[in-house]
């Protein structure tokens, strides 16, 4: 069943939609009259959402079947699916604890597949449906002291490609969105390897932290990436990847694909002081 084209009102469920880059969608898209539904692990700890937040833990399947089948058994079916939460880690690769690097593709890679299996078979049933996982710049690029990041994002950027040509023949338009930096809390909430003072990456590593939280703290307006996916879900046949940020993020990409590798790695060292 197609959705009714008398209004243009859509039902979207948003993950990690009670901070940052969630947030800002879910609020924007609430006050443009569409039913949104966001997610959080712990929704009883968040005040003021003008939107229902639905308890949702990416490395709990069962909350997520749960979730999806409350807004199905609320609103009857699910438009947009916005697969925004994720969490961020920072660290040398040869210092990040093993359990921390599973843990976060549990969360960044899993998580949003395990989201898109419970959504995908009310869309298919319907014969409609927009999914946008959020991804990253940061995915495009190997990142130092962002390995685990840049990898499990560009992870999620090719597994896109794939589920979007899978599930195209039920109606389903399936894209990745990939943020640059946006003024958001991220900072705080991503996991830290510990700087120790006897670390060969001790002083880098440190200036890196540094650096990553001043990119953050004066990001564009989380509003940009609202925008952007208003945009998507109102089109017919989307695009497959979308980089919305500062002009030298997204320029990082151009950049990488016309530049020799070793040419495009000199200058990713010298911005990193490596």
């Amino acid at each position: 069943m197609l959705p009714d084209k008398s209004t243009s009102m859509k039902t979207i469920l948003i993950t990690g939609a009670s901070s940052g880059l969630g947030k800002a969608i879910g609020e924007y898209l609430f006050h443009k009259g569409h039913n949104v539904f966001g997610t959080s692990r712990n929704p009883e700890n968040v005040a003021n959402s003008p939107f229902p937040l639905l308890a949702l833990d990416l490395n709990k399947p069962e909350t997520i079947v749960h979730c999806v089948d409350k807004v199905i058994e609320i609103a009857g079916r699910i438009d947009v699916l916005v697969n925004n939460a994720g969490v961020g880690i920072l660290g040398p690769l040869e210092e990040i604890p093993t359990d921390e690097l599973r843990k976060h593709f549990e969360t960044n890679l899993f998580g949003p597949v395990e989201v898109m299996k419970a959504v995908i078979p009310h869309m298919r049933a319907r014969g409609y449906g927009h999914i946008v996982n959020i991804t990253s710049i940061a995915g495009y690029t190997g990142l130092p002291f962002r390995a685990a990041y840049s990898a499990s994002k560009g992870a999620l950027e090719l597994l896109t490609e794939a589920v979007r040509m899978e599930v195209k023949p039920f109606g389903i338009e399936v894209c990745a969105l990939a943020p640059g930096e946006f003024a958001t809390d991220i900072a705080s909430r991503r996991y830290y390897t510990p700087v120790t003072s006897g670390s060969a990456y001790y002083e880098v590593y440190g200036r890196t932290i540094d650096l990553i939280n001043e990119q953050v703290s004066g990001g564009d307006d989380p509003i940009i990436v609202a925008h952007e996916i208003e945009r998507i879900m109102n089109s017919a046949k989307p695009d497959i990847h979308y980089k919305v940020g500062p002009f030298l993020s997204k320029f990082s990409i151009v950049l990488k694909r016309i530049l020799p590798d070793k040419a495009y790695e000199k200058i990713l060292m010298k911005h990193y002081k490596l």
